[in-house]
């Protein structure tokens, strides 16, 4: 992937939900406030990053263990499916966690080859590494995203004032993928 394209999808996957908090703070809270146990979106989730990280491993050229991939790649998708069997509880965490994760990697290995080109990578491979700490961070400690998202939206004001500061972000990274990055 194009390191352009990621950036207006990340600047647009990021703003359009702020739009929404800046329009109508209360619906947002409520539907934010009912995520982190929302079994629905956590099998969709889980079953997202499941499938995301069984396709890395399928494209990893890794010889030591070419015998054994087939075997891996049905342990991993057995794992995804059963944590939505067995692990309800913060499954919505726990899946956002997971694609955090991959979508850290992803971030990373898109602008590695670009670091010299633009000193504006560094915001993408930051925020990657942002990602990938807080994908670990709710992965073992699911209940703060869950206290995280209720002080966020506390208030309308609150919730106002966030959304304003990551659509502001969110504009900032989709006119990165317009302009610094459009040739990479």
């Amino acid at each position: 992937m194009r390191l352009s394209l990621l950036s207006i999808l990340l600047g647009l996957g990021m703003g359009l939900p702020q739009v929404y908090g800046l329009a109508k703070p209360a619906q947002l809270a409520a539907a934010v406030k009912k995520f982190p146990r929302n079994f629905a979106a956590g099998v969709v989730l889980m079953l997202l990053g499941t499938a995301w990280f069984v396709w890395n491993v399928n494209n990893e050229p890794i010889a030591d263990f070419s015998a054994f991939k087939p075997y891996m790649i049905a342990g991993f998708i057995a794992v995804g499916v059963l944590s939505c069997v067995f692990i309800q509880d913060f499954l919505a965490v726990r899946g956002l966690a997971v694609v955090m994760l991959l979508l850290g990697k992803l971030m990373v290995d898109t602008g590695r080859p670009h670091l010299g080109e633009s000193p504006f990578v560094l915001v993408i491979q930051a925020w990657a590494y942002v990602f990938v700490v807080l994908g670990i961070w709710f992965t073992i400690t699911p209940w703060r995203l869950r206290d995280i998202l209720n002080w966020a939206t506390a208030t309308e004001s609150r919730t106002r004032l966030l959304s304003g500061v990551r659509l502001a972000f969110a504009a900032f990274v989709l006119i990165l993928g317009l302009t610094a990055f459009r040739a990479m």
